[in-house]
């Protein structure tokens, strides 16, 4: 794995202008399942259940979490085992829900960027964090409306929200737009396969019921060669790894298999001079 450019040094946190460009509803984008929004909608005031339809998420943020301060640190030259290994990066949480993820990255030292189209979700966020004393940016606001006013991170949370949009392409795009030259994305997500019929959707939401029924639906499900075509030339694979769930003990493990569950990390190439 080559080394990757540092972050640059402690710039101002990224601001969203407003009001946006004019006739921009940043809740009105190609990316935007209405049905999706509507769904979890439902389900916001049960974020921060353990216990409730989101537990296999909170074990999940867990995992994803250590591996996030691993790859991180190395790629930003950070010492992993500090406290706040990710002091002073700007980093974006795509779909944040909740704040889940956000608040976990947060307390590692990031200044932390949420963005969500569900607005019972940015209020259970906003809500949780100050009951914390954290200092989150939550915004109400599409990916696609986010990147229209040209603000970028060192790095952009793509966690599980990829197979729930339309127009994967165009969403993306506007993921990439984000991501600063030499900065990264994670990109969290299930494949397109039969073991991933099998195994995420029937089994979780249906033998199991991990989850709610209808959470994913196989036509959205997505390949990680589709994910690389989508953001383009500018983005190179820096890692990737399988995830598998024991379903005995509930805890999750890597693995070099891909089928089901997988997680990628891409860095964006500076521009040539």
């Amino acid at each position: 794995m080559s080394t990757l450019t540092p972050p640059s040094p402690d710039p101002p946190p990224p601001s969203v202008p407003s009001p946006l460009t004019p006739h921009t509803n940043p809740l009105i984008a190609p990316s935007i399942d209405p049905a999706e929004v509507a769904y979890f909608e439902g389900l916001a005031h049960r974020w921060w259940d353990t216990e409730g339809p989101f537990w296999p998420l909170h074990k999940l943020n867990a995992f994803r979490v250590l591996y996030l301060r691993e790859r991180l640190s190395q790629t930003f030259g950070r010492d992993p085992a500090a406290d706040r290994p990710l002091t002073g990066l700007r980093l974006l949480d795509i779909g944040c829900g909740g704040g889940i993820l956000s608040e976990s990255m947060a307390k590692l030292g990031a200044r932390v960027t949420g963005i969500d189209v569900v607005p019972k979700n940015i209020r259970v966020a906003e809500l949780h964090a100050q009951g914390r004393g954290l200092d989150l940016d939550y915004r109400l606001t599409s990916t696609e409306a986010l990147a229209q006013d040209g603000v970028q991170f060192d790095a952009v949370l793509n966690m599980e929200v990829v197979e729930h949009v339309e127009n994967r392409p165009t969403f993306l795009t506007a993921c990439g737009a984000l991501v600063r030259p030499g900065g990264v994305m994670a990109v969290a997500t299930i494949n397109r396969t039969l073991a991933a019929l099998v195994i995420a959707i029937f089994g979780a939401e249906y033998v199991l019921r991990w989850l709610p029924k209808g959470t994913h639906h196989w036509r959205k499900l997505v390949k990680p060669a589709e994910v690389l075509a989508d953001l383009g030339d500018a983005f190179t694979l820096v890692h990737h790894t399988g995830v598998r769930v024991n379903p005995f003990d509930r805890r999750f493990h890597f693995t070099p298999y891909l089928g089901v569950n997988y997680l990628l990390l891409v860095q964006k190439q500076p521009p040539e001079a």
